[in-house]
């Protein structure tokens, strides 16, 4: 559960959040949706682009931990 009270939906990946967000932005691009639903299309699009981000930011850290464990090994005796 949410601090809401609210049971919150599994995160998803970023491959599904992505394409979501592709089919949010050309719902909205498209027209004709009314206002009430572009609301709500637009709140779910920031949501899914703060998903986006989270994973793009855990893999930078993934690959910065990684650079940092390479070049901080002692090079290997011969």
């Amino acid at each position: 559960m949410s601090p809401g009270g609210q049971a919150t939906e599994p995160e998803l990946s970023y491959e599904q959040a992505r394409d979501e967000l592709v089919n949010v932005v050309q719902r909205l691009e498209s027209g004709g949706v009314p206002l009430d639903e572009s609301l709500k299309l637009w709140e779910r699009g920031e949501e899914l682009a703060a998903i986006c981000q989270r994973w793009l930011d855990g893999a930078r850290a993934r690959v910065d931990a990684a650079r940092r464990a390479r070049t901080d090994a002692p090079a290997p005796q011969d």
